[in-house]
């Protein structure tokens, strides 16, 4: 398997104090970069996001000149698993000739240019997305039954016979959607890499609409009446109950971000941490109530906060996102029986903390935007939004102590 990254080359510095930026090609245990023509400094530098900071004046362009060189080599690459001729000398023979008309590129199958993806994005961490794309991935190939499904015979008749097929199966139409959203996105891709021409694009006559998620806030009463039963300590539905009202007092925080979270992003009372969503910092006082969940778990031998990942885990790996969405699983199951023990007649999961908080906070009289802002949301119109300075943190403090306080 041929794997590459985007990459700053700081072994070679320039006389004006920049570096070029590679790609570095990994195959059969050895590696050969290839210079995108791109230089900047080191301070630029996104390495997270293998791109340039939009700090810098033409950060756009260079960029762009990057993804361009990007997809002319992953497409090189594709062409030359597909022919099984691929070597660096011949990966480099065929980006010299890039010049010259190919039609190798319609021999590359849907399933290999879209396990590829995949593959990028797992080599980045972006465990999340690459989740999403094999599952979408498994499920258009076990429809059509074909590994060589080229994307020039992938045609509406085909994609709605699967939307078809979904719908038969009781797939939930949002799952529906996701599938699609998703295979629009890789036949996109494929353009961009020539492996398709852009004349053949099958999407514009079938639309798949999501529909709106019903809501899953419960009220009031019912969450002190799960707050205020008595468990055993360490018991499974004692987590459970723990886990749910952590996310609830830090304003709906994930699961998955309340798993990661550590002592080191609590400073000077309060926590700070970036939504693993949306990269967005958000930072939460802590509340007596807060505190006095977190200090339960302060013999806890793990790094974290909570003991629901170990020290040995690689953030972001497929093996931690198997672990919390296993932790989610167990967490709604004992969540579901807390729900039966207090005879309530209400769903919660989760999730439910967060539309909870949102709801609460709704109902004492908070603005939309206040609500948006103390969840990492844009608020507003996305555009003139920039212009706008964020509300007083003493608003968004507030909101949530008030919210805390309605469960006591």
């Amino acid at each position: 398997m041929v794997t590459y990254k985007i990459l700053l080359d700081t072994r070679r510095a320039k006389s004006d104090g920049t570096y070029p930026i590679v790609i570095r090609i990994v195959y059969d245990r050895k590696n050969t970069t290839l210079n995108t023509g791109v230089f900047v400094t080191s301070d630029y530098w996104i390495s997270e996001k293998a791109s340039v900071s939009s700090q810098h004046q033409n950060g756009g362009l260079l960029n762009k000149r990057i993804t361009e060189e990007y997809l002319k080599i992953q497409k090189a690459v594709l062409e030359l698993e597909s022919e099984n001729d691929f070597s660096f000398e011949s990966l480099k023979e065929r980006l010299n000739g890039q010049q010259r008309k190919s039609t190798v590129a319609k021999s590359v199958s849907f399933k290999m240019f879209s396990e590829q993806l995949v593959n990028d994005m797992l080599s980045v961490n972006e465990t999340g997305n690459a989740i999403v794309y094999r599952t979408t991935i498994n499920r258009f190939l076990g429809f059509v039954n074909d590994d060589k499904l080229k994307f020039n015979t992938i045609d509406y008749k085909l994609l709605d016979g699967f939307r078809r097929h979904l719908l038969k199966d009781g797939v939930k139409q949002n799952t529906v959607s996701n599938y699609f959203r998703t295979l629009r996105a890789i036949y996109n891709k494929a353009i961009k890499a020539k492996v398709v021409d852009r004349s053949r694009y099958p999407f514009l006559d079938i639309s798949v609409k999501a529909e709106r998620t019903a809501k899953r806030a419960i009220s009031v009463d019912d969450l002190k009446t799960i707050a205020n039963m008595s468990l055993k300590p360490m018991s499974r539905k004692w987590h459970a109950q723990n886990y749910f009202f952590l996310s609830f007092a830090l304003i709906g925080a994930s699961f998955t971000d309340l798993a990661y979270l550590t002592p080191a992003n609590i400073r000077k009372g309060r926590l700070t941490y970036k939504r693993r969503k949306t990269g967005k910092e958000l930072s939460i006082k802590l509340q007596p109530y807060t505190e006095a969940i977190i200090k339960r778990y302060a013999e806890s031998s793990s790094k974290y906060l909570l003991p629901i990942l170990t020290a040995d885990v690689v953030e972001d790996s497929m093996r931690a996102k198997a672990l919390i969405a296993q932790w989610i699983k167990t967490t709604n199951k004992w969540l579901s029986q807390l729900v039966q023990d207090c005879k309530l007649d209400c769903e919660v999961t989760t999730y439910v903390a967060r539309h909870s908080w949102a709801t609460t906070a709704k109902r004492m009289g908070y603005s939309i935007e206040v609500i948006a802002e103390a969840m990492g949301h844009e608020h507003g119109n996305r555009i003139t939004n920039i212009y706008l300075d964020t509300f007083d943190q003493d608003v968004i403090d507030e909101a949530n102590r008030k919210v805390i306080d309605s469960l006591l």
